[in-house]
């Protein structure tokens, strides 16, 4: 099972911008993620468009963050960003004839939907700022 690779490359992105001096263009992003810069401004408008991040035109412009990191989580990340599914697997054939195929679709579609809960209360109890906590944890280890 994989969560949907839109959330965590701009939960990735998203880190990367709360820690970087000044706005961050979308041809860098393009780079870091190893996508074309088109494709980062289509998904970066959804953040721009929650509040999240904002974009600076000209010289030395760019995305920066305009949330509060202590406000957003990562629920919110992925709602902004246009997530669907949070996974991606599910029936081939939601509407089967055999009987068989019907009850083993009835017991995935359950499983799924009480997982999808699950990970839609964690997600939305994790902000990007215990994130942000994480990364620079990581980065700088207590002596």
């Amino acid at each position: 099972m994989r969560t949907d690779s839109r959330l965590s490359r701009m939960l990735h992105v998203l880190l990367h911008m709360a820690r970087h001096d000044g706005p961050m263009t979308s041809e860098a992003i393009a780079r870091m993620l190893g996508t074309n810069p088109v494709v980062v401004r289509r998904t970066m408008a959804g953040l721009r468009d929650a509040g999240y991040v904002r974009s600076e035109k000209g010289h030395g412009g760019g995305w920066a963050i305009a949330a509060d990191l202590e406000t957003v989580s990562l629920l919110d990340i992925h709602r902004a960003v246009g997530g669907p599914r949070l996974f991606a697997i599910g029936n081939e054939h939601s509407n089967a004839d055999c009987a068989v195929e019907k009850v083993v679709n009835a017991a995935v579609e359950d499983a799924l939907r009480d997982a999808e809960g699950v990970l839609v209360v964690r997600l939305g109890a994790v902000s990007l700022a215990e994130l942000a906590r994480g990364f620079d944890a990581h980065c700088n280890p207590a002596d």
